[in-house]
């Protein structure tokens, strides 16, 4: 077996990847992540069918609503901290080490690997937000960026930067930070492909003991349940599409049967491997999103062109106060908006981060890091560019449902936009579509990730046990649904979001132990 940390660091490890692994009923499995994060799941499901839903969300909407408020600025300026971190990494020396040594090859081609890192990161939420979120700030249908007057020229410009903000450089750090400590301790260091061998520098051995299986075990939970809320939240938007472009009742039925579907097809993608399933999905995804990217630009060219630089505009002139947590007028909206969302990238960072990891063996740190934050905030200013300024110019305009009612059913937003544009079923079908496909590429991607953990590190663990989690992320989310609907998942989410607040602390002690790691490599 592989030994860890080489001769070039300031420590050396006996530790084997699997030597606490279980193999039993065909599985291999480590002891005891893999079966305290079981147990812990449920019990989860029997406290949905113990305890009242509702009863479960106030309470941890409590907690929730607790540490956004009283952690505010822990959140905002570690988000802060990631950026200047990265593009610290990508000006220095350190910038040309090589994921997995000097001679390592590239698994993937380039556009391949932007394709899945672009899928599993950011895909189904620039679905969801990308016309409701300008919408709500330009409208102030939940307060307004920096406290603007809505309805405004004003507000327009906040509410492009303040998207841009939310889907921008920040998330891409924390998912960077994320995955470029685990590519190195794996690739470079020899060390598992799970959480805890990040912290070897700073713990030694000890990582190998409790301390490492606390970390995995919650990497494992916020994993889980943040992909079992995205199931369940984008359930709702692809039944919404569906009732609006087919009639079909978008109800609790509808929704349980698009989450069977997809987890159904996310398990035949496991069983096709990395190469015959999430990459082959992944690239229909990025084939299928351009594809109805540019329908709409063209559609609306006379908004979408000129949107491109005033949303880029916008966001390099706002970044800064947006950025600030202290003194703010807005504090409302900060709390309720970007608060929120920074938790909740920091909950799903090991799940995005452990799946960037898998895919970038070969790539250089520079590389590896102008990728994942460069390329796909520039990605998102053209998509927020153009489904945001259409939106905002319909309801400027008073033009179709969305431009005379304004934000009234997120999950309906998009459709409604493509109500009032030629070819406007076409599109609403094609979303449709995209939807369903990138929820496939987020289960399959979500169970590799939860599987590499739980099975202590290993990469090449049965195909039985990615099938497990797949069938498990469906499960949970369905049955949350069934017994609880919306305010179970919301529960759900809002315990992702609280788990936020430890992960905050272990990912700015993840800078400091990649940095000591990075110190002992030869470049």
């Amino acid at each position: 077996m592989t030994k860890g940390i080489d001769k070039y660091s300031i420590n050396s490890t006996d530790y084997t990847i699997g030597q606490d692994n279980v193999q039993k009923w065909g599985f291999d499995v480590h002891n005891p992540v893999f079966g305290i994060s079981a147990g812990f799941i449920a019990l989860l499901l029997l406290m949905t069918v113990i305890v009242d839903a509702e009863t479960a969300k106030t309470a941890l909407d409590g907690v929730k609503t607790s540490i956004i408020n009283k952690f505010d600025w822990l959140f905002m300026w570690s988000g802060n901290i990631f950026v200047v971190f990265c593009l610290g990494l990508i000006v220095s020396p350190f910038g040309k080490i090589r994921l997995g040594g000097n001679e390592a090859v590239a698994d993937y081609s380039f556009m391949s690997w932007l394709a899945m890192l672009f899928a599993a990161g950011m895909g189904i939420g620039l679905m969801f937000w990308s016309v409701a979120e300008p919408v709500a700030y330009f409208t102030g249908w939940f307060e307004t960026p920096l406290g603007v007057e809505p309805n405004t020229e004003q507000a327009k410009e906040l509410a492009m930067g303040a998207v841009m903000f939310h889907w921008g450089l920040h998330p891409w750090a924390i998912y960077g930070v994320v995955a470029l400590s685990l590519a190195f301790f794996a690739y470079n260091k020899g060390l598992p492909l799970s959480m805890r061998s990040i912290f070897y520098p700073i713990l030694g051995d000890r990582a190998w003991g409790w301390a490492g299986h606390i970390v995995d075990i919650l990497a494992v939970l916020a994993t889980l349940f943040g992909l079992a809320t995205s199931l369940g939240l984008g359930a709702q938007q692809a039944a919404s599409g569906i009732h609006h472009v087919f009639g079909i009742e978008s109800g609790m039925t509808l929704q349980v049967i698009v989450i069977a579907v997809v987890t159904l097809l996310a398990v035949v993608s496991v069983l096709r491997g990395i190469d015959g399933g999430v990459k082959v999905i992944s690239n229909i995804n990025m084939i299928v999103a351009f594809l109805l990217l540019i329908l709409v630009a063209i559609i609306g060219y006379t908004v979408t062109f000129a949107a491109i630089p005033d949303t880029l505009f916008a966001y390099l002139k706002n970044i800064v106060p947006l950025s600030n947590p202290h003194g703010r007028e807005d504090e409302v909206w900060m709390h309720g908006w970007t608060v929120f969302y920074w938790a909740w990238w920091i909950s799903w960072s090991p799940f995005v981060g452990m799946f960037i990891a898998r895919v970038s063996k070969g790539r250089t740190v520079r590389e590896f890091i102008t990728a994942v934050l460069i390329v796909p905030t520039s990605v998102t200013v053209i998509w927020m560019s153009v489904f945001g300024g259409l939106a905002i110019d319909q309801v400027v305009n008073q033009v179709g449902t969305l431009g005379a009612n304004g934000l009234r059913d997120v999950p309906l937003a998009m459709f409604e936009m493509f109500d009032a544009l030629p070819m406007g079923t076409l599109l609403s079908i094609i979303a449709v579509i995209l939807v369903l496909v990138f929820f496939i590429t987020s289960s399959d991607s979500g169970s590799l990730v939860i599987d590499s953990i739980t099975a202590g590190g290993k990469v090449d663990a049965p195909v039985i046990q990615r099938v497990f989690w797949a069938f498990m992320e469906g499960a949970i989310a369905v049955a949350l649904l069934w017994i609880g609907g919306n305010e179970a998942i919301a529960a759900l989410q809002a315990g992702a979001i609280s788990s936020a607040l430890p992960f905050t602390v272990i990912l700015l002690m993840m800078c400091v132990s990649l940095l000591m790691g990075m110190k002992t490599e030869k470049y």
